[in-house]
């Protein structure tokens, strides 16, 4: 990969959209997926978006740069809004810059510690919805997360709804109903979220997406994240009682083992 030059707008603003992959097994897991809602945020912010073979043919080649053809590794793709403009002003033409890199990724082992971050997920904000480069909520709440001694952050919202974890979509157990956050809280749509939702769907379980208090988390029967790179994880809070193997958590991990 070339050096990003100094004037990029994805560097100097956080213009531009990014996408987390899996390569495992000697493929890259849900690659048009990740591809279609890449397309999707660069149609949001105005700036064209790389086709799926430019898409996949970044992905595959950062992962053989770095040597992981053979490993478990996390794919990011980045497309940026690219150099010039003054300030906040694009250019009338932006030409966005693709890129990618691959880093060793581990499966998750046991469940993850959530911590109830003071950050807020800005739900009135139309980034909240894309995986922009302006991360910096995130990166904060992660950060108060471990120095809490969690493994992940959970985040509310403006209105104090429950809304997603730092880097996952978040998901719980009550009454052998699936429920999540609305998109209308905050969340970003996860491509993962999407195979869980679906795989309830075929097992008949019957799925809520709403807004809720974090009332409704601390009363579940069951927690569990989910994103490309760690599947459907078991979760709890940072100092309640642990939860106790959740059947329904274990069916759906079941159903989409095969993208991780």
């Amino acid at each position: 990969m070339d050096a990003v030059p100094l004037d990029d707008r994805g560097l100097l603003l956080g213009d531009g959209v990014f996408e987390t992959l899996l390569w495992a097994r000697g493929a890259l897991v849900l690659a048009p997926a990740h591809a279609e809602r890449m397309a999707q945020g660069a149609a949001a912010l105005g700036l064209p978006a790389p086709g799926l073979d430019a898409f996949v043919g970044a992905a595959i080649e950062a992962v053989r740069t770095a040597g992981l053809a053979d490993a478990r590794a996390a794919v990011r793709v980045t497309l940026t809004a690219g150099s010039g403009g003054r300030g906040l002003d694009r250019p009338e033409r932006p030409r966005p810059r693709l890129f990618a890199t691959a880093a060793a990724a581990a499966a998750p082992i046991g469940p993850a510690t959530l911590h109830v971050a003071a950050v807020r997920r800005n739900d009135a904000s139309p980034a909240s919805r894309l995986k922009t480069l302006a991360y910096l909520d995130n990166v904060l709440a992660r950060r108060e997360a471990l120095a809490a001694g969690a493994d992940e952050a959970l985040m509310l919202n403006t209105r104090g709804e429950v809304a997603c974890a730092a880097a996952a979509n978040l998901f719980w157990i009550k009454d052998g109903a699936l429920i999540t956050p609305a998109a209308e809280t905050g969340r970003l749509d996860g491509i993962m979220a999407r195979q869980v939702i679906g795989a309830a769907g075929a097992l008949g379980l019957e799925v809520t997406q709403g807004a809720f208090g974090f009332e409704a988390v601390a009363t579940a029967d069951g927690l569990f994240l989910t994103n490309s790179l760690i599947g459907a994880r078991a979760a709890r809070l940072k100092g309640a009682s642990a939860y106790g193997p959740h059947p329904i958590v274990a069916r759906l991990a079941a159903e989409i083992g095969a993208f991780v």
